[in-house]
């Protein structure tokens, strides 16, 4: 199973939930849903990336939590909710399964397990996001930069993905002219190889010892091998 969240469900429960999912492909700069808006559908990626954004004055954002393979969108619904708090933007195309959220609804509330992984995986969007919101707030430019490029390469599981430096930006919280200094910071100890809005991973290791200690944090708490 490509979703750690279903694959840590009991099979029986697993395959009910299976049953209702279809296979979808989402696509790099697709907006799947917007603040205050209802969540049609729910997703549970396999190898795509969606970023979280919270909007400021209807078009600045900020990065507040990346969702990938180990978890699902639409958390809301399971809270009681329809409507979604953020912006979900995809960062990396790919699959995932979807569910429209009336039937996911009926599905979590008659599976215990499904309950037990969702409110898990909740504590675990919570520490993402209030890692995040320090992170962005006292550490520099290259350290976040790096700790999101390694959030980013766990959840694709790939060095290589695309990013321009204007959707940078808006996961950082900085100005352009920042995200292209620390890029080409870390590209000049050769750490990462950035070119038209293409990356490319070249020492993991020396990445991660350049980022802040949130990616460690973060990794743990999501339980990241």
């Amino acid at each position: 199973m490509a979703n750690s969240l279903l694959a840590a469900l009991p099979r029986k429960d697993c395959q009910r939930l299976l049953a209702g999912l279809e296979p979808v492909t989402l696509t790099f700069g697709e907006i799947l849903y917007e603040p205050g808006t209802p969540i049609q559908h729910v997703y549970f990626p396999t190898d795509a990336l969606v970023s979280l954004l919270t909007v400021v004055d209807g078009h600045m954002a900020l990065e507040i939590g990346l969702v990938g393979r180990e978890g699902m969108l639409g958390i809301p619904i399971a809270l009681g909710t329809n409507d979604s708090p953020v912006r979900a933007l995809v960062q990396g195309t790919g699959t995932a399964l979807r569910m429209k959220s009336a039937q996911f609804l009926r599905e979590f509330r008659r599976s215990v397990p499904l309950q037990r992984e969702i409110h898990r995986y909740i504590h675990e969007r919570i520490v993402q996001i209030t890692q995040t919101a320090a992170c962005n707030r006292f550490h520099l430019v290259e350290a976040r930069l790096a700790r999101w490029l390694l959030m980013t390469r766990d959840r694709m599981r790939s060095d290589h993905f695309r990013l321009t430096q204007e959707l940078l930006g808006s996961m950082l919280g900085v100005l352009r002219v920042a995200v292209t200094k620390a890029a080409s910071s870390l590209q000049q100890r050769k750490l990462i190889s950035y070119r038209r809005g293409n990356i490319s991973i070249l020492d993991g290791q020396r990445l991660e010892a350049t980022a802040c200690r949130c990616y460690q944090v973060v990794k743990n708490g999501l339980g990241h091998t």
